[in-house]
């Protein structure tokens, strides 16, 4: 690994155990408002939002910050990183043991490196993947520093599929092929497709902060992160504020399974491309 990979891995571990070890002081704690979008946020978001801005500010002086809570505008700069200080703020302020920090590091608009920390259950994911970039540097996905992959298996009614909380019909779909769950946490949701728990998600109406690093992670250990409408969705584009914006996506353990579970959600993208208009 080169010194910039070791530099930038050491950092966002180190941070991210940092700021969730103050973060579990306040678990179960505290109380949510609600924001104009109607997602929610607490004084712990706020505080890890500027915690972690102010570490990436003094560490990387030249890289940009897109981030939940505050910045959501992408900057003129090369490398940019997207945080979400706490990704399932639900789960956090009512004492649910799945939560996260949330890190993906941008180059030139599109995801490289993510880390994920899930300070309850002391699980750090990190990955990288180039895609045509021309960046080289050590690859593949991480759960604890143990490498992950994700599963080869078939689908089956003993297999597991992940929804949102805004996807829940697709449930109602007599001859779903998996077995469905809902961890109420966008970023874990992906990640258990990473780690070969669950075989996909999908997440209809996710924030570019809570995919920016499980895109990484998700492909890194093998799999394919789709977008449920037209465009891709990266890269991203230098001046544009990416704070209502919404990414429908489907998540798959393999390529083979896209066309298997793409008919079941489509839906999905279809439909929040209409409110979009």
């Amino acid at each position: 690994m080169n010194s910039y990979w070791l530099e930038v891995l050491e950092f966002s571990k180190n941070l991210t155990q940092e700021i969730g070890d103050r973060l579990l002081q306040d678990f179960g704690k505290i109380q949510a408002t609600k924001k104009d979008d109607g997602s929610l946020v607490t004084e712990a978001d706020r505080w890890s939002d500027q915690a972690i801005r102010d570490a990436i500010a003094q560490r990387f002086p030249d890289h940009g910050i897109l981030t939940e809570e505050t910045l959501h505008t992408l900057p003129d700069t090369d490398w940019c990183w997207i945080i979400d200080p706490i990704d399932g703020t639900t789960n956090f302020t009512r004492g649910v043991p799945i939560w996260g920090i949330s890190m993906g590091l941008l180059y030139r608009g599109t995801p490289v490196f993510g880390a994920v920390y899930l300070p309850p259950i002391q699980q750090f994911f990190h990955g990288y993947w180039y895609g045509d970039s021309d960046l080289t540097g050590p690859t593949g996905a991480y759960l604890n520093d143990v490498k992950i992959q994700t599963s080869p298996d078939r689908t089956s009614r003993s297999h597991l599929f992940n929804l949102c909380a805004r996807s829940m019909d697709v449930a109602q779909q007599a001859d779903f092929p998996c077995k469905i769950r809902s961890i109420g946490v966008a970023s874990y949701n992906c990640l258990l497709v990473a780690f070969g728990a669950a075989l996909g998600g999908v997440e209809a109406t996710p924030k570019i902060w809570d995919i920016a690093a499980v895109w990484v992670i998700v492909q890194a250990a093998g799999g394919v992160f789709v977008a449920l409408e037209p465009d891709p969705v990266f890269p991203l584009k230098i001046g544009e504020d990416y704070g209502k914006r919404s990414f429908p996506s489907l998540v798959a353990s393999q390529p083979d399974l896209v066309p298997v579970f793409r008919p079941f959600v489509q839906f999905i993208g279809d439909r929040v491309c209409e409110q979009r208009q």
